[in-house]
Formats: C-alpha cells, sequence, structure tokens
C-alpha cells in the first residue's frame, strides 16, 4: 500500500483497529491527499430569497427548431473535499457519512454517491497487521497523529515543467503511483516495460504518446502508450506548498525531474494541518458598494482550508483560501482572453481561467455582517473584487 502515513481508530461491531490507513482504493494514504464525496444538502440556500437564487435555461429543440425554453432554479447541490489534515473524525450510519473536520464543522455526505468512503479502507493495525474493512461495517474513522513508523516508503517528489511554469512537490503519477516502489508501465522495443519509479530521474514527454526516460544510471528508453507514458494519462498532481495542490494535464505537461528517492520524506504530519477559521473579507460589488463581515463562496466555501478550484492553460488548480489575499473577477470589456486574477498571501497573482469556481456557474457570495443582521447575497457578475485580510497569529 503506498504511504502510510494516516492512523484511525476503527470501530465495527463492537470491535476496533488502530494504526496506519488508506482510504478510496488505497490511492489516498497521506495527510496532503484528499477525501472526496457529496453533500446531501446545500444549507446556505436558505439565506437567498427565492428570487434571486441562479436559474438556467432548459432547452428543446426538435429538428432544429425550438419549441419550448423554460427557466429553472439550478442545482446548488455541492461536492465535499477535503484533506485528510483538515478531518477530525469519519462516522457512517444508514446512506449518511458524517464528516467531522478539527474546526468543528461538520459535513453530512450522501453514503449512495460517490464516496471515499465506501471505495475500501485498510489498516495496518498494530496488533493484526494489514487488515482489509468493508466500509459498510465501519462506525467510524478518528484521526489521529501518526506514530513513528518503521518503514515508510519514500514519496514521489520531483519538478514538473509545464506550459505554465514548473511546479514542485509530492507527486502522484497519472493521479495514483505516489511512492517510489509503484511502477511506471510502456511499451519498448522489445514489448512491455515496467519501471520502479525510485529507479527514474527524469521522463519528458515525446510526442503525444510517447515520453523518453532518464534512468538514474543516465541511460535512456523511448516508452510509448498506455495510461502511463501516453496521452491516456489522467495527469500528475503537485502537491506544491505555494498553491496547495494542482493537476497537470497531459497536455500542459513537459518533463519532470524526480527528486532523489526517500529524500523528502513522507510529507506533512496530522498536527502540520491547523483547524480552519471561518472566511472573512471585504467584497466590493460593481455598482460601487462595499460589504464585509463573514463569507460564503459560491454557496458553499465558508473555511479557511476549503479550496477555490480552476484551471489556467491546461492545470487545475486546487488553492485553499487560507493562502488566497484577494480575487477580482473579469471585466466583460476586457479584451480576451479573460482572467481572473488571484492574488495570493505570497504576492503572486495567478491569471486564472473563468471557470470552475470562477465561471458563470458560481453561485454567488453570502455576506454575513459582524453586527448580526441578516446575511447579503451577491450574485457573481456583480462582484469586483474580494479581500481576505492576513490571518491573525496565535495567541
Amino acid at each position: 500500500s503506498p504511504g502510510l502515513s494516516l492512523r484511525a481508530g476503527h470501530h465495527a461491531d463492537r470491535r476496533s483497529a488502530r494504526g496506519a490507513v488508506a482510504l478510496g482504493g488505497g490511492e489516498e494514504a497521506f495527510w496532503g491527499d484528499f477525501f472526496n464525496g457529496e453533500k446531501k444538502e446545500n444549507p446556505w440556500v436558505a439565506h437567498v430569497p427565492d428570487d434571486l437564487l441562479p436559474s438556467e435555461s432548459s432547452r428543446t429543440v426538435i429538428f432544429g427548431i425550438e419549441i419550448a425554453n423554460r427557466e429553472r432554479k439550478r442545482d446548488l447541490g455541492r461536492l465535499f473535499m477535503a484533506r485528510f489534515g483538515d478531518i477530525a473524525r469519519l462516522e457512517a450510519e444508514g446512506t449518511d457519512v458524517r464528516v467531522t473536520l478539527k474546526s468543528g464543522t461538520v459535513a453530512v455526505l450522501d453514503r449512495l454517491e460517490a464516496s471515499d468512503f465506501d471505495d475500501g479502507v485498510r489498516v495496518w493495525d498494530t496488533a493484526r497487521g494489514a487488515v482489509d474493512l468493508d466500509s459498510t461495517r465501519i462506525r467510524s474513522i478518528e484521526f489521529l497523529p501518526t506514530a513513528p513508523l518503521a518503514a515508510v516508503p519514500g514519496r514521489l517528489h520531483g519538478i514538473v515543467h509545464t506550459v505554465r511554469g514548473a511546479f514542485t512537490g509530492f507527486l502522484q503519477w497519472n493521479r495514483e503511483a505516489c511512492v517510489g516502489t509503484d511502477e511506471l508501465t510502456g511499451r519498448g522495443e522489445a514489448g512491455e516495460v515496467r519501471l520502479r519509479f525510485e529507479t527514474l530521474r527524469a521522463l519528458a514527454r515525446h510526442g503525444r504518446d510517447a515520453s523518453r526516460v532518464t534512468l538514474a544510471d543516465g541511460s535512456e528508453i523511448l516508452l510509448t502508450g498506455g495510461s502511463d507514458v501516453g496521452d491516456e494519462n489522467r495527469g500528475v498532481y503537485v502537491d506544491d506548498p505555494r498553491y496547495g495542490r494542482v493537476l497537470v494535464s497531459w497536455d500542459a505537461f513537459e518533463r519532470v525531474e524526480f527528486s532523489a528517492a526517500g529524500e523528502n520524506g513522507s510529507g506533512p504530519g496530522y498536527d502540520d494541518f491547523p483547524p480552519g477559521r471561518p472566511l472573512t473579507g471585504s467584497v466590493t460589488a460593481r455598482d460601487g458598494r462595499r460589504l464585509a463581515g463573514r463569507l460564503v463562496f459560491d454557496l458553499d466555501e465558508s473555511e479557511t482550508t476549503e479550496t477555490l478550484d480552476a484551471p489556467s492553460g491546461g492545470v487545475d488548480y486546487t488553492v485553499p483560501f487560507a493562502l488566497v489575499a484577494a480575487i477580482v473577477p473579469a471585466v466583460e470589456r476586457e479584451a480576451e482572453p479573460r482572467h481572473v486574477r488571484v492574488i495570493l498571501r505570497s504576492g503572486e497573482a495567478l491569471a486564472l481561467e473563468p471557470a470552475g469556481d470562477l465561471g458563470p456557474r458560481n453561485a454567488g457570495l453570502l455576506i454575513f455582517p459582524d453586527d448580526g443582521e441578516p446575511p447579503a447575497y451577491l450574485p457573481w457578475p456583480d462582484v469586483a473584487r474580494i479581500d481576505f485580510p492576513p490571518p491573525v497569529p496565535p495567541g
């Protein structure tokens, strides 16, 4: 199993297991990996006047002739995504999965929809060794600081060069392979080739469906086809501390230079993820109004550990709001291509495409004033700028 960086207490049929754990069919085993699911309801919708709720057109066309065009309220259901390091506890009951974050916030997920909880759980119990658990028999998983582990596979780490610049951090090749003992597969001159990542020095894309691989001894091999070295590759996750996590598509990927196996350890520990804080800031509307207080972005994100998700040139950014200083949406009259400026606390400004959380399907903002008055709602097209105050030092 990759990783071995999570520990949890598990309870099923009055028995328990305690040790390192991997979820999501074995794909998520580090604190910086994401737990995914679908929320059963969106509690923020109740704060928006019904006549202001976002709507969309539903057209019916037969033989090129429009026979109906109806307006209907947009589905404001939301997916859930949180790093394992931000989670305190998972609980299962019936069709519900309750996720309690370190901050105390609780999200209720629909177990019948796509959820990492039901994709498989493996615990390396301190007494019984590796135990594969049927998720239907799990009552709860409590996350705990990781105890020292005797043997942890070295995580993949390196520099990924793209058409949008370079990203450095822990890697998940093809969204899955994440440790040195995982294998890269492809076809060479003599047939199928399988190479452990820990034996690789670099890899460069060679056309759409091939890659040139440099081994640790300096020799090179050209591999073609397959999902690892060709155009079926689903992309490379990079946990770059500057941005949180990015997903580099195969179209944007140019080459990667791997770090020496294991020299970067297994990454941040559980205690390196502080509890989230309420998302606060000031919003400038396009009509000049200024609103300030607690924010709910896109009628969904309300804490600093939640993420801003948007693409740029084949690279998908997943940026925790704790790293964001300001958001400046594009203006319709600006010359193409239009971009949304996301200014990070580091001072760097990202030019992201008006898509994802920054696109036309953004459901708008709620602003809860500090005086306890009812929240104001601002549709996304009416937002000129959002400023987030710097974090308050603890103590």
